[in-house]
Parts: C-alpha cells; sequence; structure tokens
C-alpha cells in the first residue's frame, strides 16, 4: 500500500462538508497511513474531535494549549512530522489566511510550520467561490506550491447548484495516492544540478560574482529528490539550505572548481542540469594580499573560463541527458536554439531579462523550453517551486522517448 507508514495532518475548517472529513480519515487509515486530525474551532460545530479521535486513534489538536491535560500543542512538530497535509474542507476563510498567512489558530500556524506537500479541498457556496477574492486567494496559495483539488459541481448546502462542492472522499484519497506514487517515478536515477553564482577572486577580499540567488536550482534539486531521484547538486555560494536526504550538496566558489566537480561526476549520473549562473570571466592574476586603494586606475585582465555545459556534452553519451539554461536580453529564442547546437543539449530553458519578475533575486520566474528539435514550450509567469515542477515534467518525458 502507497500510503502505508505514511504521515498526514488532515485538517479541517468550519463547513458542512466537515463530515465527509471522518470517511477520508477513515479511507486514509484503511491504506495505512497515520492520520492527525487538526480542526480550527468553527469546524468544531460540524463534526465532533470525538468522532474523529475515535477514528484516528489519536488526540484531536484544536488549541494551542489544552488546559484540562496542560499540554502545549507544538506547531513547529506537527509541521515536521508530516509526510503530506491535507486541508478538507478549505473554506473561504481559511484559505484567506493561507494566502495571508494570517495565523490566528493552530491548523493556519501548522500550514505556515509545514515542510511538507499541502492539499486544498475548497468547500463553500458557488457565489463565495467564485467571488474575485476567493479566486485571488486560491490563484496565490498555487503560487506557493499548494495542491488544489477543485471543488466538484452539484446542489450545495444553500439549495443553490454549481461549483463549490467539496470533492468526494474516494476521489481527494486517490488524488494523494497517485501523489505518492508519482514521487518515486523518478527512483533508481541520478541527477546533477548546478546551482548558485561562482565568485572569482580578484584578491583575498574582492571577487566578480553575479546576483544569482541559486533559488531555480535548489528548487529543481528538490522536486527531482520528491520524485524518488538520487541528486548531488553543486552550489556556488548561496544562503539557501538543502535538507532533503536524497539531496547530496557539493559547495564550491569559483567556475573552475564548479567544472572540476561536475566532470568528475558527471559520468555516472542519467541527467545534468545546468542552473547555475556561471561566471564566463575570471581574473588571470589573483593577488594573494588585498589590493591597496590608489589615486591611478585599476586594470584587471580577464580569461575565458571553462565552459561547463559544452564540456559535458562533449563527454555525454546517448544514454545520457543534458540541460542547459539561458538568460538572453535579445535575440533570446535564435540564441538559445544556437547554444543547443553548440553544447549538444536536449533541453534549454530560457529565461528574458525582459519579462518582469522573472530572473535573478526573484521568488517568481518566466520561462520558454526548448528541445534539440526546436520544439518550443512556453510558461506563464509562477513561483520557482512551480517553475521547477514544469521543467522536471518535461526532462522526465524524455525517459519516455
Amino acid at each position: 500500500m502507497i500510503l502505508k507508514g505514511r504521515k498526514i495532518i488532515l485538517g479541517i475548517s468550519g463547513s458542512i462538508a466537515a463530515y465527509k472529513s471522518a470517511l477520508i480519515a477513515r479511507l486514509l487509515i484503511k491504506e495505512g497511513a497515520e492520520v492527525q486530525v487538526i480542526m480550527t474551532p468553527a469546524a468544531k460545530e460540524f463534526i465532533t474531535p470525538l468522532t474523529l479521535s475515535t477514528l484516528t486513534q489519536k488526540g484531536v489538536i484544536s488549541e494551542f494549549f489544552e488546559t484540562n491535560s496542560g499540554t502545549w500543542n507544538s506547531h513547529v512538530d506537527l509541521g515536521l512530522w508530516a509526510d503530506l497535509m491535507l486541508i478538507a474542507p478549505a473554506t473561504a476563510s481559511t484559505i484567506a489566511k493561507m494566502a495571508n498567512g494570517i495565523a490566528d489558530n493552530m491548523l493556519i500556524t501548522s500550514y505556515l510550520s509545514s515542510r511538507s506537500p499541502v492539499f486544498v479541498a475548497p468547500a463553500m457556496d458557488l457565489d463565495m467561490f467564485r467571488h474575485p477574492s476567493t479566486l485571488k486567494n486560491i490563484e496565490t496559495i498555487k503560487l506557493y506550491g499548494n495542491i488544489i483539488i477543485e471543488p466538484a459541481e452539484g446542489e450545495l448546502a444553500s439549495g443553490l447548484s454549481g461549483k463549490g462542492r467539496m470533492e468526494e472522499p474516494e476521489i481527494i484519497v486517490q488524488r494523494i495516492k497517485s501523489f505518492f506514487e508519482s514521487r518515486q517515478k523518478l527512483s533508481g536515477k541520478k541527477f546533477l544540478v548546478t546551482a548558485g553564482p561562482t565568485y572569482e577572486s580578484i584578491d583575498t577580499v574582492r571577487f566578480i560574482g553575479n546576483y544569482s540567488s541559486g533559488k531555480m536550482g535548489y528548487a529543481i534539486a528538490e522536486e527531482l529528490a520528491n520524485l524518488g531521484a538520487s541528486v548531488k547538486l553543486v552550489s556556488g555560494p548561496v544562503k539557501i539550505e538543502c535538507k532533503h536526504p536524497q539531496i547530496e550538496v557539493i559547495k564550491v566558489r569559483s567556475a573552475s572548481e564548479m567544472f572540476q566537480e561536475s566532470i568528475q561526476h558527471f559520468p555516472k549520473m542519467d541527467v545534468a542540469i545546468m542552473a547555475a549562473a556561471v561566471a564566463d570571466f575570471t581574473p588571470v592574476e589573483t593577488s594573494n594580499v588585498k589590493i591597496k586603494r590608489k589615486d591611478q586606475k585599476l586594470s584587471i585582465e580577464l580569461k575565458p573560463t571553462q565552459d561547463i555545459a559544452a564540456e559535458l556534452g562533449r563527454m555525454k553519451t546517448p544514454s545520457q541527458f543534458l540541460i542547459g539554461f539561458a538568460l538572453e536580453s535579445e535575440n533570446e529564442e535564435e540564441n538559445a536554439k544556437e547554444k543547443i547546437k553548440k553544447k549538444n543539449l536536449d533541453l534549454i530553458v530560457l529565461n528574458s531579462l525582459k519579462d518582469e519578475g522573472a530572473g535573478f533575486n526573484f521568488d517568481t520566474n518566466k520561462i520558454t523550453i526548448i528541445d534539440k528539435l526546436n520544439n518550443i514550450f512556453k510558461f506563464e509567469l509562477k513561483s520557482k517551486v512551480l517553475v521547477a515542477k514544469d521543467i522536471v515534467l518535461k526532462i522526465t518525458s524524455l525517459f519516455d522517448q
């Protein structure tokens, strides 16, 4: 059973659809999952904690502090415990709080602390569901990486008929099962990912670098690992921490160090993804002391760095795939297509400096993917977490060709 041993938080908010949550809990437990229920205070008006604790064999959590038992419920511990969080039903109010970080109950604080994937099953009247504020909040939490289980159409508690009723428990549980099954899609595959900038030293305190945050490369590595892959992440200097057990982070500083690590590990990889913003030039000479300020001009002679993607393209075997990245400001698609040929790439991920909200130091990105047959796939502006999913999905399709 794919859910056997999985730890799942079932969040319940105040909706008439809360009665369906008991069946969701029962079905999850029947599949072997361990379920911890967190209820909002309003949810207890629709279904009793006793019913849910009887089904899950766990005390239901609703308050930060349980007065009767003297127990403090840690939302941080809950966020670390879960393999998946499911909020079903999710009311318009709960979705608004999720979108805006309003942590005024145990469910939302646990959501904000969660490191696991989050599924959200909205439930509300049709006019509430199609209100612009609700639709905007749903789009916002999608950008955060949450997975929305769209509500079904049918008769609603108000007596109206339309879209807004929570999806049926059997379908929700099947979606969760399919999700965990997909996380094994890349099991046994080995990936090399480069990320972040490189720093090319001028002297002991100064360097030539760029504004890359590493967010895109790290998001790709996380998504690959979530799908079961083994990942070696060669990272330039960034402020991001990666704790996924299937990601080995190899920290480097310069383009030369990234080159050496990449060519060393690539022969054992199935795929290499070159997401790093590697410096194109490095100083010919580096001072071993701090260069003192002087009145006259200072000239620094630069030389080209070694082209990592081009070298891996020469090394690549027929069973391997190589994915490049391109950040362009003009003639974007033409330049990207030329790089595919020149560097023997299978795919290239193109960013344009003309796209607002894309590129360095943003949490969002807008990409175009081009394959070696010059097929072009354009994507809208999304969070880098969702962009990573698009990139990885396109890469996994290479294995089916």
